[in-house]
């Protein structure tokens, strides 16, 4: 568990430092000099918009889910299972939100509804490989208002497992969302990243499985 788990973490490292690597570099031009003219920022529908956008709003929900389990269990490896997703999905989102900034698109746009750069992009409904999104869910993958109710009531193992199964949901969606992205996404930092969620959550959503076994319990 401790090596897959530090190989979740060290794939996001890479790809935020990859991603932070790659902006300078952009910035500045091959010489270091800042003279090559700044590539065009993304259109206010492109993929790389709208993927911002929707894994900020995604990765919110994940940062509130892991506060609140973290408050009803005394479990030290759910716990920081919870304080590493935290921590993670929170760096991630800024950097999608000041993506946003520096192109000076919205973070919000009022007639796109969640998902449409996937369909726009890839012609097939924009979930592939996830499904929609269960009623009274933003997003493939993402908890109810009912669920993350539930979750605040839970204490104890009942909460481990709740947190572990809602999560795994959550990570398959942002899964399907990340590799989106890293096919559709024209920004190479932004692409990287997307890769770099993928991996990441694929590796913790293994980790859950095991968690979830060791508690009797399995995904939903």
């Amino acid at each position: 568990m401790t090596r897959t788990y530090w190989a979740a973490g060290a794939a996001v490292v890479l790809a935020v430092l990859f991603a932070v690597g790659a902006t300078v570099a952009t910035a500045n031009g091959p010489d270091g000099r800042g003279d090559r003219a700044a590539p065009a920022a993304p259109a206010l529908y492109s993929p790389d918009a709208g993927f911002a956008r929707d894994m900020a709003v995604h990765h919110q929900q994940a940062v509130e889910m892991s506060f609140i389990v973290r408050d009803r269990t005394q479990d030290e490896p759910v716990r920081g299972l919870a304080y590493d997703i935290a921590n993670t999905q929170a760096n991630q989102r800024g950097m999608l939100l000041g993506w946003l900034d520096l192109w000076g698109l919205p973070k919000v746009v009022a007639d796109e509804p969640p998902m449409s750069w996937m369909q726009a992009g890839e012609g097939h409904g924009g979930h592939a490989g996830h499904g929609a999104a269960k009623a009274g869910a933003l997003m493939p993958g993402m908890a109810t208002k009912e669920e993350l109710e539930r979750l605040g009531a839970a204490n104890g193992r009942d909460a481990e497992v709740l947190y572990l199964q809602l999560m795994t949901d959550h990570h398959k969606g942002g899964v399907a969302m990340a590799e989106g992205c890293a096919r559709q996404c024209a920004t190479p930092t932004e692409k990287a990243l997307a890769q770099g969620m993928v991996e990441a959550q694929q590796s913790e959503l293994k980790l859950m499985e095991d968690m979830l076994r060791q508690r009797g319990a399995a995904p939903r």
